[in-house]
C-alpha cells in the first residue's frame, strides 16, 4: 500500500515535469523555425527589384521652393514646361531616384478633348527619362465601343527606346469586378505582354502584374494610411528591365488620376453620343497618332 501511495505521488510529479519539457520543446521549435520560414521568404525575394513611389501632400518641396527655381527648371530640359508639377519622387535602395510630375494647366484649366493628362518621369538632375499621356481619342473609340463603360488607354515614351508603350484598361468588366490594365515591350522584335490586376480586396490602390503565361512576375502594393499616396513595387528579376520598370513608375502616379480620367473620358463620350459636343483631337495628341511611313 505504501509502494502504490510512492509510485502515485511520483507520477503526480513527473507529469507536469513533462509538460513544462514538452511545452518548452515546442517553444524551442517555434523560435527556431520563424528565422527559417523568415529566411524562406527572403530566398524567394531576393534579387527582385525594388520602387517606392511617395506622393508629396504638397507643393512646398525642394523642386519649386526658391526664386527663380522653376525657371532653373525649365533650362534643365525642354520637357520640363512651364505649367510642370512635380508631385511624387521615386526611391530605389534608400534614395531619391526619380521624379514625377504632370502638365497642371493640361488638366486643371482645360476642358473637353483638349483637357489631357500628360506625366513626365525625370531623375534626381530633372533630366527627362519617360512620358505618359492620356489618349482621349482612343479612349473614346474604346468606350463608345464598350457601350458607355470608360476605358482608357495611355501612350507612354521611354528615352532611348523608338517603340512607343500603349497601356489600356480592359472593357471586359462586370459591376464590382476588379479592373484589368494591359500593355506589351518590344524587345528585338519579340514582344513581352503584361497584364496589370487590382485586388479584389482593395484599400489602397494594390495591383499583381502577370506575364502573358499568368504567372505573377510583379507586384504594387498601395499604402492605406498615406495622405498623398504611397506605392512600394517589386518586379521579379527576370523581369525588372529599366523599361518596364519606367512604365511601373508612371503607373503608380497615374493611380492619383485614375478615377478622374475615367470620369472624364465618360463624360465626353456621353456628350459625343448626345451630340452636345464636337469631337476634336488637341494638336499634340494628333501628332502621338501620325503615321510613321508619311513623307516628311
Amino acid at each position: 500500500m505504501a509502494n502504490e501511495l510512492i509510485s502515485t505521488v511520483l507520477e503526480a510529479e513527473t507529469e507536469p515535469e513533462a509538460t513544462r519539457k514538452a511545452e518548452a520543446l515546442g517553444a524551442q521549435s517555434a523560435a527556431a523555425s520563424a528565422p527559417a520560414r523568415k529566411a524562406r521568404r527572403i530566398r524567394r525575394k531576393a534579387g527582385w527589384a525594388e520602387f517606392i513611389v511617395d506622393v508629396w501632400i504638397t507643393n512646398f518641396h525642394w523642386v519649386k521652393f526658391g526664386l527663380y527655381k522653376h525657371s532653373r527648371n525649365q533650362a534643365k530640359s525642354r520637357q520640363f514646361t512651364s505649367d510642370m508639377d512635380i508631385f511624387a519622387e521615386v526611391i530605389e535602395h534608400g534614395e531619391r531616384t526619380r521624379l514625377l510630375g504632370y502638365r497642371e494647366d493640361l488638366w486643371r484649366k482645360h476642358a473637353g478633348m483638349d483637357r489631357r493628362l500628360v506625366l513626365k518621369l525625370f531623375n534626381e538632375t530633372l533630366n527627362w527619362r519617360a512620358s505618359m499621356d492620356l489618349m482621349i481619342g482612343r479612349s473614346l473609340q474604346l468606350t463608345l465601343g464598350g457601350r458607355g463603360l470608360p476605358v482608357t488607354a495611355f501612350s507612354i515614351n521611354v528615352g532611348e527606346h523608338d517603340d512607343v508603350v500603349y497601356l489600356e484598361r480592359s472593357a471586359n468588366k462586370w459591376p464590382l469586378a476588379p479592373e484589368h490594365f494591359s500593355f506589351f515591350l518590344l524587345d528585338d522584335g519579340r514582344p513581352q505582354f503584361y497584364r496589370l490586376k487590382r485586388d479584389v480586396i482593395d484599400l489602397g490602390g494594390d495591383y499583381t502584374l502577370f506575364s502573358h503565361r499568368n504567372e505573377v512576375v510583379g507586384r504594387l502594393d498601395g499604402k492605406v494610411f498615406t495622405l498623398g499616396g504611397k506605392w512600394r513595387g517589386r518586379v521579379h528579376p527576370d523581369h525588372a528591365n529599366p523599361r518596364l520598370l519606367a512604365v511601373l513608375q508612371l503607373f503608380c502616379g497615374m493611380m492619383i488620376f485614375n478615377g478622374s480620367c475615367r470620369r472624364h473620358v465618360r463624360r465626353i463620350a456621353r456628350d459625343v453620343r448626345a451630340g452636345r459636343y464636337e469631337p476634336k483631337i488637341e494638336k499634340q495628341e494628333a501628332d502621338l497618332y501620325m503615321n510613321p511611313r508619311r513623307v516628311r
